[in-house]
């Protein structure tokens, strides 16, 4: 048996037939091939298979597809594209590579997400509140001081390009 589900994915819509017991984890790998949604414990315990879900930072590998239709969902692959129509990193994957906010590589989509749903709710945060926002997303690689200064630095980036798209609208 399966069921019909219809997603709109990096701005693209798909729709299609899966068995409901597909995680959208498994939907966005193995169906969308967008395999920068990364599955480590497939428990919801460390984050790396963070994607947002109409903006909501979610754990995918919990989450059925079914559960997810109807919805908008934002990978690692398409969050540049939201942010930037000239095809430049999200202020946020900049700070993790000016401020070597990753290692091996594997926690970073899910911890890059999990900051910009963040930023979208608290443009300022405070050192704790970004703490707090990825703890959720576990990195076995660094000491996640790297990955907190990235996150700051995507805060200011995008504090500044917001007063100079305010400017310029004057």
């Amino acid at each position: 048996m399966s069921v019909p589900i219809q997603l709109r994915v990096n701005g693209k819509s798909y729709e299609g037939q899966v068995e409901p017991r597909l995680l959208l984890a498994h939907y966005l790998r193995d169906t969308l091939g967008l395999t920068g949604t990364h599955i480590g414990c497939e428990t919801s315990i460390c984050g790396s298979c963070t994607v947002l879900l109409d903006g909501k930072a979610v754990k995918s590998c919990t989450l059925l597809a079914v559960q997810a239709s109807g919805s908008d969902l934002t990978t690692i692959e398409g969050l540049a594209a939201t942010a930037s129509p000239n095809g430049g990193l999200h202020p946020v994957q900049e700070g993790f590579w000016e401020k070597h906010g990753l290692q091996c590589g594997f926690c970073t989509p899910g911890m890059i997400l999990a900051a910009v749903e963040l930023l979208g709710k608290a443009p300022d945060p405070s050192e704790r509140e970004i703490r707090h926002a990825l703890s959720g997303n576990l990195c076995r690689c660094t000491g996640y001081q790297n990955i907190v200064e990235a996150v700051q630095y995507a805060a200011k980036k995008m504090k500044v390009r917001k007063s100079n798209n305010h400017s310029a609208k004057r």
